[in-house]
């Protein structure tokens, strides 16, 4: 949208330009006395500079006006009209400055979801478009540093009740064998056993705490080597045949002929799909299959998938999985509770890797999948052959 100028500032600029041509056609009438007065005085000045001759009657006394008079009218019309121009458009530009300024006055005073809503001419649209690019990325900054705020006392809030929870029956349990108030060897030995479950875990807990603000580091170093995908997948199924069993699930691995290579840290690496398979034995419920499936997109990126037959991710969940501490299932005391940062911690390192990994899930598979490329983009880390 154009700025539009109020009535009052087009009379205020019809004023300028009016009271400067008076003032010019004032001056130029002084100038031209002033030279005439001369000229008369020196009759032959005028034949001496001007040799084409030339003359103009005007009005009823048959007034004369020579060539030197002549050249001085058009000289003088053709600087007037810049002057004139040149003062309405200086005072134009100050009534679009003083616009702007009014917008700026406006924002600043609190309303920052306001925006300078007019376009103007000339190199000052250039500094209305800075002004908004820049109220934007202030209002920007100003929302990522509450949010901030907000996620370290959401950390604080969910740390504090995860830990005081687990702890708060390890005192209870121990105070019970402390007061000696338990009925037999039997009791003594459950009470035992129900602060031992809850201390491994709160130590699951401090451990993945530890893992999430390790690899939150911006630094965090990567131990780069080539890594082969089809061993990976191999001691993978191993690791976790005896779990998959206990679950009556089963894992099975879906690769191409040839040995998929890429480079990667080895131990963060696993720690991906350690935690997808952890996740997927804990609430792929009613589920027989865990799939872990690799092939190459192209020469430069491969997609890998973790994927179960279990129950689906409720639609609504499935933009937060990623969130830390968010749980699908709600349970935080149960066996299956875990402690919500696994899935932040395996986004996490596949971000280290220049991977991005989404989710799907419907009623035959939950899939999560993911993308990487084969090199990585080396700067200081090495990697080791």
């Amino acid at each position: 949208m154009r700025l539009k100028l109020t009535s009052r500032e087009k009379r205020e600029l019809f004023f300028v330009a009016a009271i400067t041509l008076i003032l010019l056609i004032t001056s130029n009438i002084a100038i031209y006395i002033l030279i005439n007065e001369w000229i008369r005085q020196n009759p032959g000045l005028e034949d001496g500079i001007f040799q084409l001759k030339l003359s103009l009657t005007l009005g009823p006394n048959d007034v004369q006006v020579g060539s030197w008079g002549l050249l001085f009218i058009f000289l003088a019309c053709v600087i007037d009209a810049f002057v004139v121009y040149w003062r309405v458009l200086n005072r134009f530009h100050q009534i679009q400055l003083l616009h702007v300024i009014t917008e700026l006055h406006y924002i600043a005073s609190g309303h920052f979801d306001h925006r300078i809503p007019f376009t103007i001419s000339g190199q000052m649209q250039r500094v209305v478009e800075s002004i908004n690019a820049l109220v934007d990325s202030t209002i920007k900054a100003m929302e990522e540093e509450r949010q901030i705020e907000k996620s370290k006392d959401e950390l604080i809030t969910n740390v504090s009740h995860d830990i005081r929870t687990p702890l708060t029956s390890i005192i209870g349990y121990l105070g019970l064998i402390e007061n000696k108030q338990y009925q037999s060897e039997e009791d003594l030995i459950k009470f035992a056993h129900i602060a031992f479950l809850k201390s491994n875990q709160m130590k699951s807990l401090v451990d993945d705490l530890f893992e999430y603000t390790k690899v939150r580091q911006t630094d965090t170093p990567l131990n780069l080597m080539d890594l082969s995908i089809n061993s990976l997948f191999e001691q993978l199924e191993a690791s976790f045949e005896l779990e998959a069993k206990q679950k009556e699930m089963q894992i099975s691995s879906k690769l191409p002929d040839e040995d998929l290579k890429m480079q990667a840290d080895p131990e963060k690496f696993a720690r991906i799909f350690n935690n997808l398979i952890t996740n997927a034995l804990k609430y792929g419920k009613g589920g027989k299959h865990i799939y872990l499936e690799a092939h190459k997109v192209n020469d430069n990126e491969l997609e890998m998938r973790v994927s179960n037959d279990g129950e689906p991710i409720p639609k609504d969940s499935l933009p937060q999985v990623f969130d830390r501490f968010y749980r699908v299932e709600k349970s935080r005391n149960t066996k299956t509770g875990g402690t919500g940062l696994g899935l932040a911690i395996t986004q996490r390192i596949v971000d280290l890797h220049h991977g991005t990994i989404k989710v799907e899930s419907n009623k035959d598979l939950t899939s999560f999948i993911m993308h990487f490329p084969v090199k990585q983009p080396v700067k200081s880390e090495k990697v080791k052959q």
